[in-house]
């Protein structure tokens, strides 16, 4: 199974993976302690890109560029010049192209400011998380609250468009000092913000820690609260919520993440890289040196991919509008008016977790805190 080259593909994801340390927390493919392969990655991650744009017989007309990871602002400067000089020659990028880069705090200098500004990214967002030094050191987050700082006060000289990203529930983080991060973020020079529930993922550290009891989580009531408040601090500071965990000021929405909502076409390069064609799924090799074999041979390099059903397409468009505050319309929801669907609806819009907005139904504020329980019940029925 291949990827469909003959779909319009305007949006790019490139994954990192290097991290100086790995979060307790954190389900993604990094790797830590394995600076030395950052050029032959960087190498092998241009030669899967350069593969990929062959099969085109034009440029693709790119709209968003994400480098996501891992962590980005480590990729080394003279690397990632190069890594840009290749996508504008063999990609046509947009004027008005979103480029990003995560970056986090402790990782940042001014060769490296200046370098992403030459390359043209636009978009910046910083992994904050917390500042609570204390509370992310337990989880193996070396960063500190000066750092977080001066990171926002050094971005905010060269790039307008910054984004942070924050997590509501970190254990040992009352509801008062969530309260105090929420109130100081908004005075912080930023256009975005990405609320996160923690998920504790199977087999990292922080699920062992907690099934150890050596960790004790928030109350789920509690977490709710704060998140219900937090929407309404950051609605009173001039940003829109447009999606259940992201907020931005007018014009400063997320063009990247808005293509997976919208289900467009994307193509991910990259260790553990994932794509999607607009009906099949796709994902790389998780193991880098297999990874780097891989394209160095210039062979496929993935390991997984399914062809969507019909059903499995519906039950993304549900999961995905109902994200969203536009919500989805009666006829996509019920298509076939499944009486025992529609008496499901009629529950949850009586319960409080679903209504009508615009003869559209979208999630309340109840309903967005408890998402997955009310797409099973919308989708089982």
């Amino acid at each position: 199974m291949n990827y469909n080259h003959q779909v319009s593909t305007q949006s790019l994801y490139i994954h990192w993976p290097f991290c100086p340390y790995k979060c307790h927390f954190c389900p993604f493919v990094t790797v830590t302690s394995l600076d030395q392969l950052m050029p032959r990655y960087h190498a092998a991650l241009c030669a899967e890109i350069t593969d990929f744009t062959k099969q085109h017989a034009q440029p693709l007309d790119i709209r968003t560029v994400h480098i996501g990871g891992g962590t980005p602002s480590t990729y080394a400067p003279d690397l990632l010049l190069d890594l840009f000089n290749m996508l504008k020659q063999q990609c046509e990028l947009a004027p008005d192209a979103e480029l990003a880069l995560e970056i986090n705090p402790g990782t940042i200098s001014e060769k490296k400011l200046e370098t992403w500004k030459t390359v043209g990214i636009n978009r910046l967002s910083i992994g904050v998380q917390s500042v609570n030094d204390r509370v992310l050191k337990s989880l193996n987050r070396h960063q500190t609250t000066e750092q977080v700082l001066a990171a926002l006060e050094s971005t905010s000289t060269l790039f307008e468009n910054i984004s942070i990203d924050l997590i509501v529930g970190l254990p040992g983080i009352d509801v008062h000092e969530w309260q105090e991060l929420v109130l100081q973020a908004v005075q912080w020079p930023i256009k975005h913000v990405s609320i996160y529930f923690l998920t504790v993922h199977e087999n990292t550290p922080l699920y062992f820690k907690v099934q150890a009891n050596q960790i004790a989580l928030p109350a789920d009531d509690e977490v709710v609260a704060s998140y219900e408040w937090t929407c309404d601090q950051l609605s009173r500071a001039g940003f829109v919520q447009y999606e259940l965990s992201n907020f931005a000021k007018p014009g400063f929405e997320s063009k990247h993440n808005s293509a997976y909502w919208e289900r467009v076409p994307y193509k991910g390069f990259g260790l553990g890289a994932c794509s999607f064609d607009g009906t099949q799924r796709f994902q790389n090799e998780k193991n880098i040196m297999r990874y780097i074999d891989l394209c160095e041979q210039h062979e496929p390099c993935v390991i997984f991919s399914e062809q969507l059903t019909a059903h499995q397409q519906w039950l993304e468009v549900v999961m995905l509008n109902l994200r969203r505050p536009t919500g989805i319309t009666l006829d996509l929801l019920n298509p076939h008016f499944d009486p025992k669907r529609k008496t499901t609806i009629d529950l949850l819009i009586h319960n409080g977790y679903i209504e009508y907005y615009y003869n559209r139904l979208r999630l309340t504020r109840r309903g967005l805190t408890v998402e997955n329980e009310v797409l099973a019940q919308l989708t089982n029925t």
